[in-house]
């Protein structure tokens, strides 16, 4: 209304004001009338040959600014975060080496800074779950891209693989070559169960297979097991170090070439627009 009021009343006529807001004379004839039948009054009123706000337009005026001034900032798409006014509950699901590794860091972090924010920080399922999509859980991270058009992502890293054993284990005397990796018994890290991963693609141009005796549902498990047996596991450096000094178990390079293992952050888009 403060807008097509000033128009009208600057231009002197409703095609004007229309000329002047970019829209069709009548639409701007309809939107009056609207804002007429929605007040009960005139709104604007012909004086000679130009037209003026009524009284009551001009006591609503200052108002009806306020209220466009709220819309604006409600909607722009620039906000300022307060992070140190901010009063919520954010769930973040990890992968658990990840979570091991960086979650003390995280809890501190975000405590100094949003000292209102509490965290919860879940095991991941050992299934496809639709909490992300569902609002359930804030962040997820991922080893690879998501399929679903309405999940986003961003790449924030990536770690290479390392292998540990138990201290004393046959691997770690002399040189390790491709086909002794190959040879061992091996462990994988799913929490699917799965017991095959992208090691065994690059094995397998290689002519070579190796057995996995075994898929354990977290890192934290499968170190313990090796460390307790001749099982040989491969699994990201950066992520299980800690856990690796811990124990005390002994880290060998692999023989041959293997993909880095890139991680993921998972938002759904109800959270940021971005990607």
């Amino acid at each position: 209304m403060e807008l097509l009021g000033e128009a009208a009343a600057e231009e002197g006529s409703v095609a004007g004001a229309a000329a002047r807001l970019h829209v069709t004379a009548p639409a701007m004839s309809r939107s009056l009338g609207r804002i007429r039948k929605a007040t009960g009054d005139q709104i604007l009123v012909r004086t000679g040959r130009s037209m003026v706000p009524t009284t009551r337009a001009l006591a609503m005026r200052a108002q009806v600014h306020a209220l466009v001034q709220q819309a604006h900032h409600l909607l722009s798409a620039q906000q300022e975060l307060d992070l140190a006014a901010l009063d919520r509950v954010f769930t973040v699901r990890w992968h658990d080496a990840l979570t091991a590794a960086c979650g003390t860091d995280l809890i501190t972090t975000v405590h100094r800074h949003a000292p209102g924010v509490r965290l919860r920080l879940p095991a991941e399922p050992g299934t496809d779950t639709p909490e992300l999509r569902r609002g359930e859980v804030g962040l997820e991270s991922s080893s690879s891209r998501p399929t679903l058009p309405d999940i986003r992502h961003r790449l924030v890293g990536s770690d290479r693989l390392v292998i540990a054993v138990r201290p004393g284990h046959p691997l770690t005397e002399g040189p390790l070559s491709i086909q002794r990796y190959a040879a061992a018994e091996h462990l994988t890290v799913s929490r699917r169960g799965r017991l095959r991963d992208p090691i065994d693609d690059a094995l397998t141009t290689r002519g070579l297979e190796r057995r996995v005796v075994a898929a354990g549902p977290t890192a934290a498990f499968v170190l313990q097991l090796a460390l307790d047996t001749d099982l040989v596991v491969t699994l990201p450096h950066a992520v299980t170090r800690a856990g690796r000094e811990q124990l005390g178990l002994a880290t060998l390079l692999p023989p041959l070439p293997l993909p880095e293992v890139p991680l993921y952050l998972l938002w759904h888009a109800r959270s940021c627009s971005g990607s």
